[in-house]
């Protein structure tokens, strides 16, 4: 992953060292290069983390007639097929990235329909020059954060942060899925003239299937996730899996190890798995456990409550939010993707999304019925780049380390999004997850992990955490009002900080809360807050 900055419209409104000033607010996530290409209506800016195509692979990325400049932020796991199979190896590529492949498609079919053959997480501009266009997309879920905004002259800015775009009149957030057209009309100010939904899947309009024979069901689990975390192997550098304890990261951190031993990869057969938390914190004991049953390379890392509460204006600059949720989890992963950069590790695996595909937050068990189940897994998935995604994202590339997400692989969607709830949840959260994995023979877990309780990871690296962090965030605010809406002196304290930073940006933040239209389902985010923690035992 890495950074883009693209302004369209009169782009000599201001000189290039402006432009570059603007670019290098994105370095610390492309630490490793950067490239710039400006003409007189568009400038095209890429701050690099190389990953693939390390010693060739530098962006913006230009046709060899000179027409054509694509600046991306991810990468296409699927770029040999398209280059092989789809176009028939018709181009020949002037660089080694991956990313490549999205030019090559644009030359053959020239308009938005490229995005349905891309397999990948991604945001990406690429400028047309002899249209006076630009085509801007962001991948399925919204893996990778992408923003837009009009500046006072009216030209379009395109940013992978919004730390960029302070000339902006108005910021807003660019949709999942979706892909968007602009073009120059004739005072060279540009205007949208397609928006395209290229991801609709059925999950996301159907209702649920039926109940199903659980065996046909849980072959398709393991294989399709086995096939996701074996796509996002795909690198060039140094690599490991962020290794909670809990069974999302952990059955990550399993099918990884047993792909690392059938491979050849350059860096060795064993894993390298991580792990963060307070002295004695539940997490740290049970990733302990995993990596000792999988045989990794373990690091782990002791955080103390004053380190976390020293990052949060930092924090909160890096994750442009005072979302609650989002932060209490983010410190913790921050101060450990600094650790993992130290190493000279870029890139991890990370266990995101189960908890929206299958109902796994504990309030789940709340649910009245499965019909609203399977609504609030779909706003939950539909919602993960306004949170999950958005933390794993920029807490990491903080400091230059790429986290790819396994579980937001869109085939692995199509295959349990449809699960009835019933059978997601069954007596435990992500029943049929663990169910997939549960192989007596050839254990993936051990069964006290495979089998665990749900832990918030941002309660899993030490209960005290939370509650040290409310009570210092309280004294900060004092008797002080609450400001604006804020519900709690915790939020509020967050919002000063973020308003400080990004004035007049409200507008981008959403509030991660449970659903608390359910009976028994309260405001706090914790897990803790909720009656099923640790009511539930597994024999």
């Amino acid at each position: 992953m890495c950074g883009i900055f693209c302004l369209f419209g009169a782009a000599n409104t201001h000189t290039r060292d402006y432009y570059v000033a603007c670019s290098k607010k994105l370095r610390h996530r492309g630490p490793d290069w950067s490239g710039i290409y400006m003409d007189d209506v568009c400038v095209l800016s890429h701050e690099r983390l190389s990953i693939v195509g390390v010693e060739n692979g530098s962006q913006p990325i230009v046709s060899a007639d000179k027409t054509l400049y694509l600046s991306v932020n991810g990468e296409i796991y699927n770029h040999e097929d398209i280059n092989s199979r789809i176009l028939d190896n018709r181009y020949k590529n002037t660089t080694s990235s991956d990313c490549e492949a999205i030019m090559n498609l644009y030359i053959e079919y020239g308009d938005d329909s490229i995005c349905k053959y891309l397999d990948g997480v991604y945001s990406f501009v690429l400028y047309d020059k002899r249209r006076g266009s630009i085509l801007v997309a962001r991948d399925p879920i919204g893996v990778n954060p992408l923003y837009y905004g009009h500046d006072s002259d009216n030209n379009l800015i395109i940013s992978s942060e919004h730390k960029t775009m302070d000339s902006c009149v108005y910021v807003k957030i660019f949709p999942p899925g979706t892909a968007m057209s602009f073009c120059l009309n004739d005072i060279y100010r540009p205007i949208s003239n397609c928006i395209c939904k290229y991801y609709a899947p059925a999950w996301n309009i159907e209702k649920y299937r039926s109940k199903q024979d659980e065996s046909s069901i849980v072959q398709a689990i393991n294989r399709s996730l086995t096939s996701a975390v074996n796509k996002r192997l795909m690198a060039e550098v140094p690599f490991g899996v962020l290794l909670s304890g809990g069974l999302d990261s952990s059955l990550i951190a399993s099918i990884a190890t047993r792909l690392l031993k059938e491979s050849s990869s350059d860096f060795g057969s064993k894993l390298h798995t991580f792990s963060i938390g307070l002295e004695g914190a539940p997490d740290l004991i049970a990733a302990r456990s995993v990596a000792k049953f999988l045989g990794t390379k373990h690091h782990e890392f002791i955080f103390t409550i004053q380190e976390g509460l020293d990052s949060i204006n930092d924090l909160i600059y890096h994750l442009e939010t005072y979302d609650v949720t989002t932060i209490r989890a983010s410190a913790p992963m921050y101060l450990l993707a600094r650790k993992i950069k130290s190493m000279g590790i870029k890139m991890v695996l990370s266990g995101e999304g189960a908890d929206e595909i299958f109902g796994g937050y504990l309030y789940f068990h709340n649910a009245p019925n499965s019909d609203e189940f399977h609504a609030e897994c779909k706003r939950r998935v539909n919602d993960l780049h306004l949170f999950d995604c958005l933390r794993a994202n920029k807490s990491t590339m903080a400091w230059g380390l790429e986290a790819r997400v396994p579980f937001l692989d869109t085939e692995f969607l199509e295959h349990c999004m449809p699960i009835h709830p019933e059978q997601k949840c069954c007596g435990i959260e992500k029943y049929i997850l663990r169910k997939a994995f549960d192989t007596p023979d050839d254990p993936y877990l051990p069964k006290e992990i495979l089998w665990r309780q749900k832990e918030q990871f941002s309660d899993g690296v030490g209960y005290s955490w939370i509650d040290e962090l409310k009570a210092y965030c309280e004294a900060q605010m004092g008797d002080t009002e609450l400001v604006d809406d804020t519900r709690t002196k915790e939020e509020a304290y967050y919002y000063k900080i973020y308003n400080e930073l990004f004035p007049n940006r409200k507008s981008v933040v959403r509030r991660w809360v449970p659903k608390q239209s359910w009976e028994g389902v309260g405001y706090d985010p914790s897990g803790r807050a909720q009656k099923v923690h640790n009511d539930k035992k597994i024999d």
